[in-house]
């Protein structure tokens, strides 16, 4: 379904997909949809998460969240520059407070 090739600065990943039939309490048939996701490290396949799911609908919700893991973090969001604006802020104030309480004493 998706294979992304490991490089020099990022692991690889690869996403299968699967139906098979499965057999409840009552002997009754039913078309089950399975997916399971791999990560490819130095060259090695480690499973990261799999699932099976009784609709087709319900398994491509999990390839959306797969999706989203994908995109990395940028200074193009706000909310990035904000966080990191504010924990300069709060290391500045701490930092200046220790150093007016070690000189006043």
């Amino acid at each position: 379904m998706d294979d992304r090739q490991e490089t020099e600065t990022s692991f690889g990943n690869q996403l299968w997909y699967f139906e098979g039939r499965g057999i409840d309490a009552t002997d009754s048939a039913h078309t089950l949809f399975g997916v399971v996701e791999y990560s490819l490290q130095y060259g090695l396949s480690e499973l990261v998460e799999d699932g099976v799911y009784d609709s087709e609908t319900q398994r491509e919700k999990f390839r959306s969240l797969y999706e989203r893991e994908i995109v990395s973090p940028t200074w193009e969001n706000p909310a990035h520059r904000w966080l990191a604006a504010g924990v300069i802020a709060v290391t500045t104030v701490f930092t200046i407070f220790l150093l007016l309480t070690k000189l006043t004493k």
